[in-house]
């Protein structure tokens, strides 16, 4: 089975190393590594070409935003199943796309995710925060719950039937995404108890007050957009964030 990652860049020369090899080094032996970079000025495009033969497809252009690239990922994917892993981040080890793909080998499952770390930016070894995503179920949805972005997979027939990443959403695009892949589920959706990424402080979303607030009004909006619920799923979306603060992670995770 063909498993096919997307990875958006864009000015991202210290880390885009890491995650490159991250991809190349799985064990299963059938996945497309798709590199959409939105024209960097730094040092990225050099790096990734120095590790051009181990990519497949790879595009430098000027986009509008991550959304947009992920979007010109997937229109490049030709793998059953799709999967985002973020410049700025790695799998746990080298046998997560094994594990994703032999969940995926039962034609019932639609959709495939397990749980996240957040690592310090200077030391991938040194965890932060653990992301324990847990069962999926509809009335979890209502509550606020979601799993990792860069932990999902999907079949690519589900974001066919889905539709494009929604660009007018700057920071919460992947939740929407994910959300509509739930409600519509025409399968199972698979939830792998471990640790499958490691990811890097300092996201978008929580990089300023202004990006904190932008992204709670575009919950917002996706929570009404999906009949999610109202102010409640949001609130509750964001107090589960707390859990991510108190929760040990697995030894498996642990300086790796």
């Amino acid at each position: 089975m063909r498993i096919s990652v997307v990875t958006a860049t864009y000015c991202c020369e210290r880390t885009i190393g890491d995650c490159l090899d991250s991809v190349a080094t799985q064990t299963h032996d059938d996945v497309q590594h798709v590199v959409i970079d939105g024209a960097s000025r730094d040092g990225t495009i050099a790096a990734i070409e120095r590790r051009r033969g181990r990519i497949d497809t790879f595009l430098s252009e000027p986009d509008g935003g991550i959304y947009d690239a992920l979007n010109k990922g997937i229109a490049r994917c030709n793998g059953e199943v799709v999967g985002f892993l973020h410049s700025d981040d790695v799998y746990n080890d080298e046998r997560v796309l094994e594990r994703v793909a032999k969940a995926f080998a039962d034609p019932r499952v639609e959709a495939c995710y397990g749980d996240l770390v957040y690592v310090s930016a200077t030391d991938p070894r040194r965890v932060t925060r653990y992301w324990r995503s847990g069962e999926y179920s509809p009335a979890r949805l209502a509550w606020g719950w979601m799993p990792p972005h860069p932990a999902f997979f999907a079949r690519r027939s589900s974001y066919a039937r889905l539709g494009p990443f929604d660009t007018r959403l700057r920071i919460a695009a992947d939740y929407d995404a994910m959300s509509g892949i739930l409600q519509g589920l025409q399968g199972h959706a698979v939830y792998l108890p471990e640790v499958l990424v490691r990811m890097r402080n300092g996201g978008v979303s929580n990089r300023s007050l202004a990006n904190i607030l932008r992204k709670s009004a575009e919950d917002y909006r996706v929570i009404r957009r999906r009949k999610l619920g109202g102010i409640g799923t949001l609130v509750g979306k964001n107090l589960s964030k707390l859990d991510q603060w108190l929760r040990r992670p697995p030894e498996s995770a642990r300086g790796a």
